[in-house]
């Protein structure tokens, strides 16, 4: 298992146009076969910045993941919000090991 955290900062004006973006995202993106969560957080003292918590099922499923429509659409639609790029962080699962997933 192979889990993400994207970590996101938009400017201030485009907070509410993020979170409903990226929740339409979020909410097809648990549909996929390979993902086996994706949670969205917002920064409690500071609303311009953003988690993505993604856990993948295999190696291949982020590269699955960025062919979608809905993840190209989050892409393009939320590109000129962003106050900074992206980052993101790869973390290997310890527990609980890929079974219970």
């Amino acid at each position: 298992m192979l889990i993400v955290h994207v970590h996101i900062q938009v400017k201030p004006e485009s907070v509410e146009a993020f979170k409903q973006a990226t929740s339409a995202n979020a909410r097809e993106s648990i549909k996929e076969p390979g993902i086996a969560r994706f949670d969205f957080a917002q920064q409690q003292d500071d609303p311009t910045r953003f988690v993505l918590v993604e856990a993948y099922r295999t190696a291949e499923a982020p590269a699955a993941h960025k062919e979608t429509k809905h993840y190209q659409t989050w892409r393009d639609a939320v590109a000129p919000m962003m106050a900074e790029p992206r980052s993101s962080v790869k973390f290997a699962n310890l527990f609980p090991d890929d079974q219970n997933w």
